[in-house]
């Protein structure tokens, strides 16, 4: 199995040591003939969503991208990848690839003060840590949408298809779940 996980800027080197424990081949994605290549899946990771939206368009990568994810392509948006993945952002008038459908609040936890960690339910593996950093939250969901895990009442994980967001950042755990959870989700989709 061989995931890209987008570097255009972010935290995806965790993401690269998350997956290769877990027995999976990962490259990174820089620009347009990365994506040349076959794969299985890719991770749009955490940073900051309006440079990693410019960068995608600048490199040519966003049309390519968002086509391969509409066409069905598992992804995984963690953080500013939840935010990029967004159909409608509450607190910005831009969107990204806007392939699934929710509408995520930017920086709903505040700066980077309100960063904090916590343990929650999360659907189908139980509890798990999850890290959150200047974290945006899920506002609501459409009918296709299935609620993952919540924290004080906000949506923090979601998937429609073959879309998985989540708010917190897994790689920044010890805990592979949630990882793994991705991976059963890109080898389902075959």
């Amino acid at each position: 199995m061989k995931i890209g996980i987008l570097s255009v800027q972010g935290a995806f080197i965790e993401h690269e040591h998350m997956l290769s424990s877990l027995g999976a081949e990962t490259f990174e994605i820089r620009q347009l003939k990365d994506i040349e290549q076959p794969f299985d899946g890719l991770i749009i990771p955490g940073g900051e969503s309006t440079v990693q939206g410019k960068l995608l368009r600048e490199f040519g990568l966003f049309e390519p991208i968002r086509q391969k994810i509409i066409d069905g392509l598992p992804v995984f948006g963690t953080c500013a990848g939840l935010i990029l993945l967004a159909e409608r952002i509450e607190n910005d008038e831009r969107t990204h690839l806007a392939t699934m459908d929710i509408t995520a609040v930017r920086n709903a936890y505040g700066r980077q003060l309100g960063s904090f960690n916590t343990e929650a339910e999360f659907s189908g593996i139980g509890n798990i840590p999850m890290t959150f950093i200047r974290a945006p939250f899920i506002e609501s969901v459409g009918n296709n949408v299935k609620i993952l895990a919540t924290v004080n009442e906000k949506i923090v994980a979601a998937s429609q298809g073959n879309q998985l967001v989540t708010a917190f950042h897994p790689e920044l755990t010890v805990s592979t779940d949630v990882h793994s959870y991705f991976l059963n989700m890109v080898k389902n989709s075959k």
